[in-house]
């Protein structure tokens, strides 16, 4: 059965996004083809570049040449340069076409999810017209909807859960959220659609929009919001493809 090759998942810190890939873990093989057109899906996130880049940082500091990309406080890293978000994207340009692109049978019956989160000055806007125009052929995109003070307190509300569990919690700092997480372009560069197609670096790339409040952890009710607009993103992604 036919799914999304590339799922572009985006949106807000703490909005929903790593829900969501909790969620579709959980799916059977043939429930998450059926009723949310994803294959056997692997994920790709720059999380794990930028957690790389304070880790770096840490050593840095250690030879005596001090940090260049973040603070540290506890368990807890701040970036401070918010050209690294650039950098991120341009190493999703590397990663996906090596690892994913050059193995065409992967796509026989799997998807990745590539997950970002841009904000601020970083802008949706930049990274879509950044990535190469391969990894948007095969794209779609789905964005997870909050209101930046609701990003904020899940943000807050899954540290304090996390942190009456181990003392090694962390989560985005209060200062990252308000300088790189402010709000983000996603409604002006889509003009406020829920669901249409957007030109992404001269390749047309379908997109909907989920409002994911109120927050919610029953299944039945994650089943129906995230199966619903896939189906409408399906529908789409289906119509370009043709």
């Amino acid at each position: 059965m036919k799914t999304f090759d590339h799922l572009l998942l985006l949106g807000l810190p703490a909005g929903g996004k790593s829900e969501f890939v909790d969620f579709m873990k959980n799916q059977s093989r043939d429930v998450l083809a059926k009723r949310y057109h994803l294959g056997q899906f692997e994920q790709i996130d720059d999380f794990v570049w930028l957690w790389e880049k304070c880790i770096e940082d840490d050593l840095w500091e250690e030879v005596g040449r001090g940090r260049l990309f973040s603070t540290k406080d506890g368990p807890n890293y701040s970036i401070t340069d918010g050209d690294l978000y650039k950098f991120f994207t341009e190493c999703f340009n590397r990663e996906i076409p090596k690892s994913y692109l050059s193995r065409p049978e992967f796509y026989e019956d799997g998807t990745l999810i590539i997950e970002f989160s841009r904000g601020g000055d970083n802008t949706y806007d930049y990274t879509l017209n950044r990535l190469k125009p391969e990894i948007l052929e095969r794209a779609a995109i789905f964005y997870v909807q909050v209101m930046p003070e609701e990003s904020r307190r899940r943000n807050e509300a899954r540290y304090q859960e996390k942190l009456a569990h181990s003392i090694l919690a962390h989560k985005t700092p209060d200062e990252v959220m308000d300088k790189f997480y402010p709000h983000d372009d996603w409604e002006a560069y889509t003009k406020g659609a829920p669901s249409e197609v957007l030109v992404c670096n001269g390749v047309k790339v379908p997109f909907v929009t989920m409002n994911n409040e109120p927050e919610s952890t029953d299944n039945e009710v994650l089943a129906e919001r995230y199966g619903d607009a896939l189906d409408i993103l399906w529908k789409l992604y289906n119509e370009l493809k043709q």
